[in-house]
């Protein structure tokens, strides 16, 4: 290094710092900036290989070898089940999937790798005796602030709900809300009071609960959006839905008289079912039985009607024919069954000699 180098500052004026090195007495000298430039590209040669010093190599080995280290830091591994997030000097600049991934090395760039997979759980409503700091596990504690809620009906229920979710965009979990765990309980709590608040209690007691938590679900999924917060809501769990403790007992009671009289109403819904196809069928069992007497006797008489014309129109042809033949058939008919003497006035004595053929007859059959 030359002399006079060594004997001015560092922006080129004589260490005594007066303007007597021009002789104008006007101050300071400006710098030289050409000779500062030169000055240090002569200062980095002898460091470099070929350079006027011997130790530079080992030097400028030692740097090249922790410029190395320094760029390979900059590799990191996200595992299946995470989710990369960039920062460059704290400011998220974007998110890597599964993988080995790239970064600016530290301080420019660092990354946070957040478990996405992991399906979280909020109870709302009540407490485990763990999460309540109780040694003895197996119970729960209910949180009447959380869990009391008003019907639509006018009516106060006791529900308590678990909510389960992951994390599905892990730069707006952990930039856009300061307290995840906090939101998805206000936004459960608050989904669930307006899903009450339109039903009546009884479908909540009983056959509605699927579609409360359905409901419940897509509210808090719309909540969630509109706070970008990054989380996926992945079920809704009702735990438990009751009346207050103070009134469970008549809640009860009225539930029991509800369910006899469902069953009374089954009981006599069958017995109708079982009564009334079998008057149903005996009615028309007679309706059929009448419409068939009135065929039978219609016909009959439209019969004796036909055969009463026939007779008459034989009798027009043929009076005394038909009058003699009308005569014999009825007597025929009425002398049928009794016992017959027959005299011929005309006979001496008046008395015919008579085989008794009827008693012939009864003997025979005897």
């Amino acid at each position: 290094m030359s002399d006079n180098f060594k004997d001015q500052s560092p922006w080129g004026t004589p260490p005594g710092g007066g303007g007597g090195g021009n002789g104008s007495g006007r101050g300071p000298t400006p710098p030289d900036i050409d000779k500062i430039i030169r000055e240090i590209q002569d200062k980095i040669k002898k460091f470099l290989p070929g350079g006027t010093s011997s130790g530079g190599k080992p030097i400028i080995l030692g740097l090249v070898i922790i410029a190395f280290i320094w760029l390979a830091s900059g590799l990191y591994r996200v595992l299946p089940d995470e989710q990369g997030v960039v920062l460059r000097f704290g400011k998220f600049i974007k998110t890597t999937q599964p993988g080995l991934n790239y970064h600016i090395p530290f301080p420019v760039e660092t990354v946070q790798t957040p478990k996405v997979t992991k399906v979280n759980r909020m109870d709302i409503g009540f407490r485990s005796e763990r999460d309540s700091g109780f040694s003895s596990g197996g119970g729960v504690a209910d949180v009447p602030q959380e869990s009391l809620m008003l019907t639509g009906d006018e009516n106060i229920v006791n529900i308590d709900f678990s909510v389960f979710w992951v994390i599905k965009d892990a730069g707006n979990f952990l930039f856009k809300i300061q307290d995840p765990e906090g939101t998805v309980k206000a936004a459960a709590e608050t989904a669930m009071r307006e899903v009450i608040a339109k039903s009546d209690i009884q479908p909540i007691l009983t056959e509605g609960r699927s579609k409360i938590e359905i409901e419940t679900q897509e509210i808090i999924q719309a909540i969630l959006d509109d706070y970008e917060s990054g989380i996926q809501i992945t079920q809704v769990q009702t735990q438990k839905a009751d009346p207050p403790d103070q009134v469970i007992d008549a809640f009860r009671d009225v539930q029991a008289a509800r369910a006899d009289m469902e069953r009374s109403k089954n009981e006599a819904e069958a017995y109708a079912n079982d009564v009334i196809p079998r008057a149903r069928g005996e009615a028309q069992k007679i309706l059929q039985a009448a419409e068939a007497y009135k065929k039978e006797v219609v016909a009959k008489a439209e019969g004796e009607a036909s055969r009463f014309l026939a007779i008459y129109n034989e009798y027009k042809n043929a009076k005394v024919v038909t009058q003699e033949r009308m005569y014999l058939e009825t007597m025929e008919k009425v002398l049928a069954d009794i016992d017959k003497v027959i005299i011929e006035k005309n006979a001496g004595s008046g008395v015919v000699p008579y085989l008794p053929l009827p008693e012939l007859k009864k003997k025979v059959t005897n």
